[in-house]
């Protein structure tokens, strides 16, 4: 027991850190791209309490958590986006989609800056070392997770803007049965052929990213 309130606790902030900011990206995108419904509605903010759903936000994670599963599935309120109001609505619903998963890669990055300046500085708290690193894991997650081409994932309302007006209309219709497909994909340890190379080039890109800063620090 005592080592599962210790890893809720490393894993608390971080988490909630990474669902906010993911939201609220997406708000702040939308209203820069012409749609301030989610403004209005009070979503472009840093206040989880906003952007938490009870049961997808907690339970569910928490369950998967307890039970070892190798994904931690869960999912925030939607933000509410009316895309006809964006100036460009097909073409800015790919940036608008992308704020998210990139919002993740960008709280990885600071998360690994944040390790590597502890470890630098040989910091000898393991509470925020271990908190650091599920900084950079949690997010990687869901970066590579939100990316995934399917609605109503992120990845697949990008791929639908991209996608001709034809196929994006069909492609569209899968969204009510998307989250059963991700579960399905999940339980059949399929999810993971996507997962793995994604996570494995963002990670890439960390490196190279902080690679300067690494000299500087050794």
């Amino acid at each position: 027991m005592d080592e599962l309130i210790q890893k809720i606790a490393v894993y608390a902030l971080p988490v909630l850190f990474a669902i906010t900011l993911h939201e609220a990206a997406h708000a702040y995108a939308a209203k820069f791209f012409g749609d301030a419904t989610a403004y209005v509605q009070g979503r472009m903010s840093l206040n989880p309490v906003r952007h938490i759903d009870p049961f997808g936000t907690i339970i569910i994670p928490a369950i998967l958590f307890m039970v070892g599963s190798p994904v931690l599935l869960g999912y925030a309120k939607p933000v509410p986006i009316d895309y006809r109001n964006l100036r460009k609505p097909k073409r800015d619903m790919a940036w608008v989609a992308l704020a998210g998963p990139m919002a993740n890669f960008v709280m990885a990055l600071l998360w690994l800056v944040f390790y590597m300046v502890q470890r630098s500085f040989n910091v000898e708290e393991a509470f925020f070392m271990e908190m650091a690193k599920a900084g950079i894991g949690v997010n990687l997650m869901l970066f590579a997770f939100n990316l995934f081409p399917v609605p109503p994932l992120d990845g697949g309302r990008v791929l639908t803007s991209v996608l001709p007006n034809r196929l994006a209309y069909k492609f569209a219709q899968l969204e009510p049965y998307g989250f059963f497909i991700v579960l399905a994909l999940v339980y059949f340890n399929l999810l993971a052929y996507w997962m793995n190379p994604v996570r494995g080039l963002a990670e890439i890109a960390l490196r190279v990213l902080v690679y300067p800063l690494s000299f500087l620090l050794t």
